[in-house]
């Protein structure tokens, strides 16, 4: 069974009232516009009131009409408000249900072993490591999408930001070498922030390394423009996204498939902020 939440239901039982209130009157209103001119002479009074009660009927119709679009707007746009909220209330309360246990579990002394109580004491700082970057993710995206003009626009050049994306892919996992394939026309400027750019890119690149196997791992990253635009790619021979999935995998807290198979840890807000910062430096 699907529950509403208050606000979509107030929303929804506004709309209802303002069809019952503004449409049924309009249409009574319009059927007697139509009886007075037809029923009018050519120059009658009739005539007159009735193409006047047209027009004015016309005119509500118009008003129901925007009025209807706005009130179903904000019950999705209330919609999905509370389905963030819920995604972000349970998203939260997974890293601090576990962190609550190892540490009762720790107090407690269930736990005798120098060894063991390690190893609880590392699971605690990497669930407070995943709660940090979530919140930290949350306020960011927060940021972008109240205010437009939440980057800084100075012209950056492109092997720049790459280069600053490779050396945080580096700090991933330092007891490999994750070789990238980088090719960078020279010369390329873009006008925007080189922090949030690099992120853009280091997020991208982050998903090529998590999901490619490291025995056969390719990542290959593309920078190139044209006369209207610089297009920066990033290409890996990994397990990739279905078709199904790729339109709502940049949507907050939407994670693929293979990603939850994989069992991998991840608040599903990574591409959600490569979309937002993107679309910010349009």
């Amino acid at each position: 069974m699907k529950v509403h939440a208050p606000t979509t239901v107030v929303l929804y039982r506004a709309r209802l009232i303002f069809t019952l209130t503004a449409l049924l009157p309009t249409v009574l209103m319009t059927a007697l516009g139509i009886i007075l001119v037809a029923e009018g002479g050519s120059k009658s009074v009739a005539l007159v009131g009735g193409i006047l009660v047209l027009a004015l009927c016309a005119t509500a119709l118009a008003g129901w009409a925007l009025g209807t679009i706005f009130v179903t707007r904000g019950a999705s746009l209330a919609g999905v408000q509370n389905e963030f909220l819920s995604s972000v209330s349970h998203e939260l309360r997974t890293p601090l249900t576990s962190i609550r246990l190892f540490i009762d579990t720790l107090r407690e002394g269930r736990i005798s072993s120098a060894r063991e109580q390690e190893r609880c004491l590392a699971i605690i700082d990497q669930e407070l490591v995943r709660l940090d970057d979530l919140v930290g993710k949350l306020i960011e995206l927060s940021k972008i999408e109240s205010r437009r003009d939440a980057f800084e626009r100075r012209e950056v050049a492109v092997g720049e930001i790459v280069d600053d994306a490779l050396a945080t892919l580096k700090t991933i996992d330092l007891s490999t070498v994750t070789r990238v394939d980088v090719q960078v026309d020279p010369g390329l400027v873009v006008r925007g922030d080189r922090a949030a750019l690099v992120q853009a890119i280091g997020n991208l690149l982050s998903n090529a390394w998590k999901y490619t196997r490291p025995e056969s791992r390719q990542i290959q990253l593309r920078a190139a423009a044209d006369p209207g635009h610089v297009y920066i790619s990033v290409t890996d021979n990994g397990v990739g996204i279905s078709a199904g999935e790729q339109k709502v995998i940049f949507d907050k807290f939407q994670r693929g498939a293979a990603a939850q198979e994989r069992g991998g840890l991840g608040s599903g807000l990574g591409l959600a902020l490569v979309r937002a910062i993107v679309t910010a430096h349009r």
